[in-house]
This record gives structure tokens, sequence and C-alpha cells, in this order.
């Protein structure tokens, strides 16, 4: 099957492993990959990608004009400068931030500031890593809402290039067919055999006070 297939990729992203099944699989046709700007997911595809990783929500694909796939969530983290107090915590709290100027963008520009010591920001922890910034550390926010990768693509655009790859992202092998990708129902599977039970005498359990958790994060010892 020759052609060409464009695939857009936003930061935090790395499509390495099935670019790598892609041209094992497909040797005869040409699979490009574009860098595709937060929230420029749209325009990527109006630009001649096929189908987009985005950061979800995409507002198209709430709109019912776009196909979407939710793939994984993202671990939220803090950035902040080297020798902010934040680097003495394994995770972070949401309250732990709250006096801090806390900036929502992740680019150079952002990075640069909260390197400098002025405010903190807060992104994905894959964005954090493909920064590869080392003037500044980042630690996970315990409370925060993940954020979540998705595979987006217009609505009648589908061919034979485009099932392929949603199949090699969802990992359908190069034998199986499209109705192999959706995994067995619970229900239907058949439950293992297991030894019959034997019966324990009664014992009597003895339960301690009830200890709460720490409601901020864990310090490093």
């Amino acid at each position: 099957m020759a052609g060409t297939l464009s695939i857009g990729v936003v930061t935090g992203v790395t499509p390495d492993k099935w670019v790598r099944v892609w041209r094992e699989r497909m040797p005869d046709t040409v699979l490009r990959v574009l860098p595709v700007d937060e929230g420029g997911a749209v325009a990527a595809l109006a630009d001649g990608a096929d189908l987009v990783f985005a950061r979800l929500p995409v507002e198209e694909a709430e709109g019912r004009t776009l196909h979407v796939i939710p793939l994984w969530e993202e671990t939220p983290v803090v950035v902040a400068a080297k020798d902010h107090p934040v680097k003495l915590f394994d995770a972070v709290t949401l309250a732990d931030l709250a006096t801090e100027q806390r900036y929502p963008g992740h680019d150079e520009a952002t990075l640069d500031i909260v390197a400098a010591g002025h405010g903190v920001a807060v992104m994905p922890q894959s964005v954090f890593r493909a920064s590869g910034r080392r003037d500044v550390v980042a630690r996970p926010i315990s409370d925060e809402p993940p954020t979540r990768i998705g595979l987006v693509w217009p609505r009648g655009s589908e061919g034979p290039l485009i099932d392929e790859f949603i199949g090699v992202v969802r990992g359908r092998t190069a034998n199986s067919s499209r109705g192999d990708q959706t995994p067995e129902p619970p229900a239907a599977r058949t439950p293992a055999k297991s030894a019959p039970e034997r019966k324990r005498p009664a014992t009597t359990v003895r339960k301690g006070p009830h200890r709460p958790g720490r409601p901020s994060g864990r310090r490093r010892g």
C-alpha cells in the first residue's frame, strides 16, 4: 500500500514506537511527523496533517466535527527554580502552592521566568521532560487533575492509511482484523478454576485507632 501519511504531535508526545512499527509494516509509504503547537490541532489538520496527537479537549471534537480516541493521562507537575523549597518534597498539593504566582504556559519564556525565581509553572510532566531544562526542578501535584492525550482526525477523511495507523496506535497486530482491537468484555471471560476454599476457624481481629494521612506533600528524608 503506497502513499503518504502525515501525523501531528504536540509537545510531550514521543511517537517513535508507532513510527517504528509503521515503517516495518508499511515500508512503501511515507510517514511525515509534524510538530504541533498547543491548541493547534485543528490548524494542523487544515494544513495537511491526517491525524494529530492532541491534548484534550479539542473543541471541534466536542462539536463532533472530529473523531477522537482518548489515549493516556499525563501527570501534572509544578516547575520552580532550582533553589525553591519545593525541591525538598516528593510531591506537593495545590494548598502548598496557594501563595505562589502560577504561570499556565510552558514555553521557553515561561520557563525563563520560573528559573529566575519569579513564580512557578504548572504543566504535564511529559512537557517538562521534553524541555530538557536543568535550571529548574519539577514535582508532581497530587491533587491536580491530570491532562490527557488523544488521537484526533476529521470526520469524513477515513481511509486505509488512517485506519492502519489507528490500528498501530491501538496495538493491533499486522495479522489481526479491525474487529480484533476490541477487548473481550470481562463478563464474557471464563474464570480460572480454583481449589475449594478451606474453612478456617473464626478469629477475633483487634482494630487499632484510625490515623488520618497528612494533607500536604511528603517531605524527602
